[in-house]
């Protein structure tokens, strides 16, 4: 068992913690993750990547280091023909973050997430589920993590067998159920009545994570923040989400010259919606003046969106050496330093 099971007790009482999550989009866009399958094969071929875009997120700001083991479970891995490979990724990926929360004093997380297994009425499945976690939970354990993240979570069912599995394993819980098209998982259960199942359950945060972005994820989330007493969390996907398009995967772009596969935007033509860093700090802003506890960014987030959220929450990571400062620009600023000529050329663009 962790060693420092009260960590994130004692990081909360400090105030909001700020996680940084996005991975697969992120390593996507780089060019390490495969979109579709999305596994995180990643961890294996290329070690050094994981490593770095760690550091550029507790750079940015992020108070935890997550084990990039978001589908990095059997089943995901059987679809790419590396289910031999679940042992090795998961151990690897939480060495990888190990090292990273170790150098730099960061919490660190190990991670288990949807399954794409289960459901409500097939038993069967819900033993496979538990096995999946119970195996991922136990090597994020032997890592010595702090806590376990429970993510994307879109049946009631699945994450309340997480919980029990991360609850036996002696280690604090953050759950966070994602929010489809309505405010139902797929059992039927309404979301903000499933953080209060959850919370009364023994989870240490609950909340909410991908799926929509701040407009259309805030409204769920203010009604928790009313609804439980538990540390509440929010993670949105930092894009444009609307009330008649509530979730990434439902956004479409009319307007674009050349069409997406299948007409959807979802996962990779995305570009047009997405939020920028001024409005992630204010949607950082929106989640402290209603209290929640637990804040960041998931899919389709870079660094430069968690630095926007730390900042507005008053921090000063150190990546906020190089936060723009368009005073000295060479045409648009008025520092002493900036020619009256060139400044005049700027009004000219």
């Amino acid at each position: 068992m962790s060693t420092s099971t009260g960590a994130l007790h004692d990081r909360l009482q400090r105030g909001p913690v700020i996680c940084g999550e996005g991975y697969l989009f992120e390593l996507e866009r780089r060019g390490y993750v495969q979109a579709g399958p999305f596994v995180p094969e990643v961890v294996l071929e290329h070690p050094e990547v994981v490593e770095q875009l760690h550091r550029e997120l507790v750079r940015a700001g992020s108070d935890v280091v997550e084990a990039f083991t978001y589908y990095a479970h059997r089943e995901k891995l059987k679809v790419i023909g590396r289910e031999g490979s679940v042992e090795e990724m998961n151990r690897q990926a939480l060495a990888i973050a190990g090292k990273v929360a170790k150098s730099t004093g960061t919490l660190l997380a190990g991670n288990i997430c949807n399954t794409n297994v289960y459901e409500a009425d097939e038993p069967s499945t819900h033993a496979s589920v538990r096995e999946m976690f119970e195996e991922q939970v136990m090597w994020a354990m032997e890592a010595d993590v702090d806590y376990i993240i429970a993510e994307t979570l879109d049946w009631y069912g699945e994450a309340a067998i997480a919980l029990e599995v991360i609850a036996g394993a002696g280690l604090p819980a953050v759950v966070t159920l994602a929010a489809q098209r309505d405010r139902y998982l797929f059992d039927g259960v309404d979301i903000v009545d499933a953080c209060e199942r959850l919370s009364s359950n023994g989870a240490d945060v609950v909340g909410l994570n991908c799926q929509r972005g701040p407009a259309t994820l805030m409204p769920l989330i203010d009604e928790i923040r009313r609804r439980i007493d538990t540390p509440v969390a929010a993670l949105p996907v930092p894009y444009r989400t609307t009330p008649a398009q509530p979730t990434f995967t439902a956004l479409t772009d009319r307007g674009a010259k050349a069409a997406a596969p299948d007409g959807r935007a979802f996962p990779t033509a995305l570009d047009p919606f997405t939020l920028t860093r001024y409005e992630c700090a204010a949607f950082a802003c929106e989640c402290q003046s209603i209290g929640v506890e637990y804040i960041g960014l998931c899919c389709g987030a870079g660094p430069h969106h968690l630095r926007a959220v730390a900042e507005a929450l008053g921090r000063d990571p150190e990546a906020s050496r190089y936060s723009p400062d368009m005073s000295r620009h060479a045409f648009y600023g008025d520092d002493a330093s900036i020619s009256a000529a060139y400044r005049r050329r700027g009004n000219e663009f």
